[in-house]
């Protein structure tokens, strides 16, 4: 079953879509889209979708300044998409059940893992093509960064969209690092294709690296950075499934 749900983050409200099974539900899982994306990116939506057909219920939503969920993308970063997922987790616990599970692809990749600490009810967190810092993604940008510092700001174009990215942004990725992800202290499920032109399949061995047992590594051969191919979601879906049973079975 599919359901449109809202909640809030302060003075915002975020649009989200949630999926459940029509059988008896094995967890609840809390879903990250990538950078400037949205809850209905093919990635998202597919592996949601494979992911109920296995049991567990899975909510993906608008980060802030995106999609149908209020507030100004300007205004927005890393930061701030860890208060929206930390908003997601405490409306999954006053509605439903926390969730047990975290997915992350691309930069929400990295914030699952800068969240992860602040859902004690989650058991075990998946990132998929995803880099190990939140600095990674001004690569995308690049060639306006010294506009952006010495401007305080400036019109980028991301996959043909046009988006502000002001200072303050880059100011808030270049705050973290991957200290967190050795303190992770949950099962750790790290997907990544090693033809990956977005984000380099590197970035995947230093999250692997950063982080302690249980840690478990499966490569997307052939996939794109966005999973476009819907066998390839399907397959990221099936092993995540079959990945996290052992990891919230009686908890």
């Amino acid at each position: 079953m599919r359901q449109q749900v809202k909640f809030t983050n302060g003075t915002h409200i975020l649009s989200g879509l949630l999926e459940t099974p029509e059988s008896d539900i094995v967890c609840y899982a809390l879903f990250a889209h990538c950078f400037t994306c949205g809850k209905d990116v093919a990635a998202a939506t597919r592996i949601s979708r494979a992911l109920t057909a296995k049991g567990i219920a899975v909510l993906r939503f608008d980060f802030t300044g995106l999609g149908n969920s209020d507030g100004d993308f300007a205004n927005t970063n890393f930061s701030s998409n860890i208060q929206d997922l930390n908003a997601a987790a405490d409306f999954l616990r006053q509605e439903y059940n926390a969730p047990k599970l975290l997915i992350g692809h691309s930069l929400g990749g990295a914030a699952v893992l800068a969240v992860a600490s602040q859902v004690p009810e989650s058991k075990a967190v998946v990132t998929i093509g995803s880099p190990s810092d939140a600095a990674h993604v001004a690569h995308n940008f690049s060639a306006h960064i010294d506009d952006i510092n010495e401007k305080g700001e400036a019109e980028v174009n991301l996959a043909g969209r046009k988006f502000t990215i002001q200072k303050q942004f880059l100011d808030d990725i270049n705050r973290y690092d991957t200290s967190h992800i050795k303190k992770l202290k949950k099962a750790l499920l790290v997907m990544h294709s090693p033809i990956d032109s977005i984000v380099n399949i590197a970035e995947a061995e230093k999250i692997y690296q950063a982080a302690v047992h249980p840690k478990s590594f499966v490569s997307l051969d052939n996939s794109d950075h966005l999973l476009t191919n819907k066998k390839d979601s399907e397959y990221a879906a099936d092993v995540i499934a079959a990945w996290v049973s052992r990891y919230i079975a009686d908890n």
